[in-house]
């Protein structure tokens, strides 16, 4: 797009057609400006936001930015208005040289989402170099004897601009001798020429002093000139001459120093001094083809000194000249036009801008990440270049403007699998044969929250003793979340719930950074024997994930509880007695009473065993009791001797460490059958009673082996639990079936099942997990002594 110079771009308007150009190349994502060289830091360039479609008020949201392979300082935009404006001066000449195209091309980027335009800046030349000559002065020896239309050489001037301003007209100062030739083609086919118009004579006109002026096609014009001093030679017959006055020599680049241009040839036909012939190159060369070139003066042989770079210049134009040896030395002239031939000998160039880097994991497929320009000096297939990428997942190369690509994402990224590429790009021109150039590029993928915290396993088994000291250390939990940074930082938080009456927090906490789980409070299993909760990972991305785990702690038993006493109403309580009436005709083993105890421990703490302890006045001798049941029998037959009334103490110790007991007091009244029948009947009815306590007892047989630091253990539990006949005020609990839980040789605990929990709460008789145990025995003298102590264990752990 053209946008028109001077003045305030607000007030100049552009036709139809140019507005419609503006349009499709906003659509296209290249835009088209033309901007004067040399103008002035501030000159409008164009409105590049607006042509693109780009809100103003979102140029410095989005980091609007413009980028350039060349000169970056050159051109600006400003971000207030859009407005694209010179920042520095653009001199044509230096930025492309002779080209007849000249242009800055820019990279305009923005983010959210990242877009990138192609802008083509024109710099137009304006006639700012005047034409200038090899030399301020030439000298010309012409002999009186040159015939008229004899034609002289001259080199022309060389103007730095391009297109018009560099079409030179040239003019003579005013002279009856000669008249200025200037060819249609002076480049190619004959060099500019001094004509003569009437003989010379050198005894009237000795010198001759005229003025060459060349004048560039610019507005305004600019002129060089050079001083031509001609002087008049003595009569001498033949000049030398050339048998073409151009040839053309195509010479490659490269070539080594020495090497033969070409051999030149020239004839006099005088004979003598006159006849020998001296080469060199025209006295006005310019510099440069001195430094590149050589020329024989007796051969006439031109060979190459210098390096020969076709990027430097495309073609040498030499003037010769030949002189004779005679007194007054004729010339003859000839031109030299050398066209350098173009060899592969430049790589290309990598040019890598980085746009979006690290690139986030959740980049979308077609995310920009970088660009590339490539560069080749070259011409022809020597600078057409290809570019290819590797490794090519999960990025590809687009071409997008010429020279220029964008590496793209081709495909879902996962940082967690790969944090980082290394990728080359492989520039390679088309010669032969071809040369190439290579650049990494680095992308590092950045990390995005899509990984949640995860626990090694779904659920934890925890035992603790109770009793525990408040605050101690129970467990540690650690979550792995393979996200980076505060992604990856995970803390801890306990899932509230209710356990009963009360919530969790009040038995449990979780330290948020450690993920340590303390207990609160002294733990109590007669009152929990199972505290199951969740705690909750929560790592500090945003969005943040989590994920919970199960951790469910074991209350075991300590030997907390000592025995306490079953006693029929009216005993008087823990404290009491109990009575029985036994009949003298009794005979051996006649079971005369039965002690029950419970104990709220479970295990070996609420295994229970009876000793008859010596009382004041009683006959021990004559009764006993069962060892495991508590039952009080007789050792032999009663007779008168024995005293009617028997007081026996009974001891019952549990098997703790250290054991705990209980102290029970059994009054025996010895009286005659009669009496007896009469007592047992009243007592039926408070028997029963009694009895019904104990109803429906069930017992489990569990046996487990557990692996135990590579040792085998067998562990016999039995498990007594009874059923509460009636539910007691306050509230009331059932069994729950029972789990065998099995220590791993790690130290960590699981369970064969889902565990049940147990929380008895409320105000009520006692606790129905409390145990009674009562086994049939063989009747005998010594029935206690084949019951099995491992048989008789009364577990209420589960």
């Amino acid at each position: 797009m053209v946008k028109p110079e001077g003045g305030d771009p607000g007030t100049q308007h552009l036709p139809l057609a140019l507005l419609l150009l503006a349009a499709w190349a906003a659509a296209s994502g290249q835009l088209h400006y033309s901007v004067p060289e040399e103008a002035k830091h501030g000159t409008f360039v164009g409105r590049v936001a607006q042509d693109l479609g780009l809100e103003l008020a979102e140029l410095v949201p989005r980091l609007f930015r413009v980028a350039s392979r060349s000169r970056g300082d050159l051109l600006e935009v400003n971000l207030q208005n859009g407005i694209l404006f010179v920042n520095s001066r653009i001199d044509r000449e230096e930025l492309c040289g002779r080209s007849a195209e000249c242009g800055i091309h820019l990279e305009v980027i923005v983010d959210r989402p990242l877009q990138v335009f192609h802008v083509e800046v024109e710099v137009r030349d304006v006639n700012d170099n005047p034409p200038v000559f090899p030399a301020t002065q030439k000298n010309l020896f012409i002999a009186e004897s040159r015939p008229p239309d004899s034609r002289f050489p001259l080199e022309g001037a060389w103007d730095a601009d391009v297109g018009p301003n560099a079409m030179l007209t040239y003019k003579l100062s005013a002279s009856e001798y000669f008249s200025l030739d200037v060819p249609v083609n002076e480049e190619k086919v004959k060099p500019l020429g001094l004509v003569l118009r009437k003989p010379l004579d050198r005894e009237e006109t000795p010198e001759l002093h005229l003025v060459l002026t060349a004048t560039d096609g610019g507005k305004p014009e600019l002129t060089g000139s050079v001083q031509l001093l001609i002087t008049v030679l003595d009569a001498n017959d033949n000049a030398p001459a050339f048998d073409r006055t151009l040839y053309t020599v195509k010479l490659p680049e490269n070539v080594l120093k020495g090497t033969t241009v070409i051999k030149l040839n020239a004839s006099d036909l005088d004979e003598g001094l006159n006849g020998d012939i001296i080469y060199s190159f025209s006295s006005d060369v310019y510099p440069d083809i001195k430094s590149k070139f050589h020329i024989d003066p007796t051969s006439g042989k031109i060979t190459v000194i210098g390096h020969i770079d076709f990027e430097e210049s495309k073609t040498y134009k030499i003037r010769v000249e030949a002189f004779d040896k005679g007194f007054l030395p004729l010339a003859g002239h000839c031109t030299v036009l050398v066209n350098v031939v173009d060899t592969n000998d430049n790589a290309p160039e990598l040019t890598v801008t980085s746009l979006s880097l690290p690139i986030p994991e959740d980049a979308q497929p077609g995310t920009v990440i970088t660009l590339i320009s490539v560069f080749d000096r070259d011409s022809g297939r020597n600078g057409q270049v290809t570019c290819t990428l590797t490794p090519h997942v999960p990025f590809k190369l687009v071409s997008t403007f010429k020279n220029y690509y964008s590496l793209v994402l081709d495909s879902a990224l996962d940082r967690e699998s790969v944090s980082a590429y290394e990728l080359v790009v492989t520039a390679r021109d088309g010669g032969s044969p071809p040369l190439r150039a290579s650049a990494s590029v680095s992308v590092e993928v950045a990390d995005v929250n899509d990984n949640a915290p995860a626990f090694a396993q779904p659920e934890y088994t925890v035992f603790v003793k109770e009793n525990n000291p408040p605050g101690c250390h129970i467990f540690t939990l650690s979550a792995r979340d393979a996200d980076a940074q505060e992604n990856a930082r995970v803390s801890y938080s306990l899932v509230e719930r209710r356990v009963g009456e009360r919530a969790v927090s009040s038995y449990v906490s979780v330290h948020a950074e450690s993920g340590k789980v303390y207990a609160l409070q002294p733990l109590d299993r007669e009152e929990l024997e199972l505290l199951q909760f969740q705690v909750s990972a929560r790592d500090a991305g945003f969005p943040p994930l989590g994920s919970n785990v199960t951790l469910q702690v074991f209350v075991l038993d300590e030997n907390d509880n000592a025995p306490r006493l079953l006693l029929p109403p009216g005993a008087g309580g823990a404290g009491g007695a109990l009575s029985e009436l036994v009949p003298r005709s009794v005979g051996a083993g006649h079971v005369v009473a039965k002690v029950r105890a419970v104990d709220a421990d479970a295990g070996y703490n609420a295994w229970l065993s009876y000793e008859l302890q010596a009382a004041a006045g009683g006959a021990r001798g004559a009764f006993r009791v069962a060892l495991y049941t508590g039952e009080v029998s007789t050792t032999r037959a009663l007779d008168e001797a024995d005293a009617p009334r028997q007081r026996l103490l009974v001891l019952v110790k549990d098997h703790g460490e250290p054991a705990l007991a209980a102290t029970a007091t059994v009054l025996l009244s010895l009286v005659e059958s009669g009496q007896a029948l009469k007592a047992s009947s009243r007592a039926s009815a408070g028997a029963a009673g009694a009895e019904a306590a104990l109803l429906d007892v069930n017992v489990y047989l569990i046996v487990a082996i557990c692996a135990v630091s590579s040792l085998l253990v067998l562990t016999l539990l039995l498990y007594t639990a009874l059923r509460c006949s009636a539910p007691p005020a306050g509230g009331a609990c059932g069994p729950a079936k029972p789990t065998l839980v099995c220590p791993s040789a790690a130290g960590s605990w699981s369970s064969s099942q889902q565990r049940r929990q147990r929380v008895c709460s409320g105000e009520g008789p006692p606790k129905a997990d409390l145990m009674a145990f009562s086994p049939s025995l063989p009747q005998g003298p010594n029935s206690e002594d084949n019951v099995s102590p491992k048989s008789l264990i009364c577990n209420n752990f589960y």
